[in-house]
């Protein structure tokens, strides 16, 4: 686990936290009030809603949590059960830490697995053109549920790839004035002067996260990693490591884009077999529901 943990506290502000996540490249901060863990706060959480501004309302409240004596097995059964990326560490009623999906991956860059991720690790993907404006980048993130996405060129090569935390580095916090307007007249009431007295307006503020009008392509990591599909688990997972990125794209022979490999598909493999049926976590499984 990691132990130097990056926390907010309630009461607190929507800026510190995007402050965190730009400066840090993290995805997420636990969200303490009164020392005690009361929710997580994740980059989706900021993205998703852009013009929320407490964090008690952004944070996701009572998250999962796991004791410094728990297994890595089991840290892995609960990120793939609760599709979540961290768990913090509590002892006592103590936040001691937090492990993520990164830790993980280093974990499982040290066991020499020789399997092949084309066996049960790579996913279908989409890919977007290198013009497609980032708001609309957003967007499509937020709906389809993808982390990451690849980037191709007007050939259809791979060029780049943008994720959650590039769209967050580029993000700015845009403040702005609303007018609402609550008029009782109409414009086909024109006998009536006294309508005139009835038209009331009121202005009020709005703060969101606003991404740039500009292509993806000014965004994205363009210097791209990315792994054959018999590809060796430990060796994907130390490439994961040593980039600090969560997906790598997978290539067949000539270099075309075929599916992508995310950290949440590559930590499955600290899962037992007798946990899992068809790749998918089995929910009547004993050792599911101790947990």
């Amino acid at each position: 686990m990691t132990n130097d943990v990056v926390c907010v506290e309630i009461p607190g502000n929507r800026e510190d936290v995007l402050r965190i996540l730009k400066r840090t490249g993290i995805s997420g901060v636990p969200v303490l009030k009164e020392e005690k863990l009361v929710g997580i706060i994740t980059r989706k959480d900021l993205l998703a809603k852009a013009e929320e501004t407490q964090l008690g309302l952004l944070m996701t409240p009572d998250p999962i949590s796991v004791t410094p004596n728990a297994h890595i097995n089991d840290a892995a059964i609960l990120m793939t059960k609760h599709n979540v990326r961290r768990l913090p560490v509590v002892s006592e009623g103590k936040l001691v830490g937090i492990i993520s999906t990164a830790d993980l991956v280093n974990a499982i860059s040290q066991m020499k697995i020789r399997e092949e991720i084309k066996t049960r690790y790579i996913r279908p993907t989409f890919a977007l053109w290198e013009e497609t404006p980032l708001p609309l980048v957003g967007r499509i993130m937020e709906t389809s549920g993808f982390d990451a996405i690849p980037i191709l060129n007007d050939e259809g090569q791979l060029v780049g790839i943008i994720s959650e935390r590039d769209l967050i580095r580029a993000s700015c916090i845009e403040d702005s004035v609303q007018v609402s307007d609550f008029s009782n007249g109409t414009d086909d009431d024109e006998w009536t002067w006294e309508s005139i007295r009835d038209m009331h307006s009121i202005s009020y503020g709005i703060s969101r996260i606003q991404l740039p009008d500009k292509p993806v392509k000014m965004v994205m990591v363009s210097d791209v990693i990315s792994v054959p599909l018999n590809a060796e688990i430990s060796v994907c997972a130390l490439k994961m490591k040593r980039s600090r990125v969560d997906q790598l794209p997978v290539v067949n022979g000539d270099k075309r884009l075929v599916a992508m490999l995310f950290d949440r598909e590559l930590i499955k493999v600290l899962i037992p077999e007798s946990v899992m049926v068809g790749g998918v976590l089995d929910a009547s499984s004993h050792l599911i529901r101790n947990h």
